[in-house]
């Protein structure tokens, strides 16, 4: 089924979960304060009540986020997550020509505290985190990578991408926000096993950029 609830594309939805297309610039779930509660999650769950957040994106980031409907849908798929058996890709523009066709980012990460919600690379005290990249396209002076995390740290590809010198293009927070005219990140594709009769589900929404 796909539609559209609250100005979100609705790229599946059945008995179990909910996968949605959030753009960019709606948080996924409410912030603090009475001007951060319009969210992805509060738009699916006044259509549908009983759905649950599973995971997140940044709300500068565009891209595909999965609600479950219950708490065992939500128990299984959260758990999916958490042990890596979900397939994550992005797609990213980055400032610079990469050279190389693909290669792995493996930089521990935590939280800069003193400028939150910055997080830093931490080789002392960060947790691990790894992102595997490909090349997709070179321009004159960026380049289109397709970006797979294997861990899914806090805003994990944003600052591994800012620490190989290839910040990804308008982010305000790791590189130029200036450099375009929003984040240019996409949660492009989803991979799991499905909650209900565990046949592998995989749903995509292409880059608006």
């Amino acid at each position: 089924m796909a539609g559209a609830v609250g100005a979100l594309e609705v790229v599946h939805c059945d008995d179990a979960l909910i996968v949605v297309a959030k753009p960019a610039g709606l948080l996924s779930v409410p912030g603090r304060g009475a001007d951060k509660q319009d969210c992805a999650a509060a738009r699916v769950q006044r259509r549908w009540p009983d759905a649950l957040v599973v995971h997140r994106l940044d709300e500068a980031t565009s891209g595909l986020l999965l609600f479950a409907r219950g708490l065992e849908a939500q128990r299984r798929l959260s758990r999916a997550f958490e042990t890596g058996m979900v397939d994550k890709r992005y797609v990213a523009v980055v400032q610079g020509r990469v050279d190389a066709e693909a290669g792995r980012i493996e930089l521990p990460l935590a939280a800069d505290w003193p400028r939150r919600p910055r997080q830093r690379v931490a080789h002392d005290d960060g947790k691990p985190a790894a992102t595997d990249w490909q090349m997709i396209e070179r321009g004159a002076a960026t380049t289109r990578l397709a970006l797979q995390p294997r861990t899914g740290r806090t805003h994990q590809l944003r600052v591994h991408l800012a620490a190989i010198g290839h910040p990804i293009l308008g982010d305000a927070l790791y590189g130029d926000a200036g450099s375009a005219t929003r984040l240019l990140l996409h949660a492009c594709e989803l991979s799991f096993v499905h909650p209900r009769d565990a046949t592998r589900s995989r749903f995509e929404s292409p880059p608006p950029f």
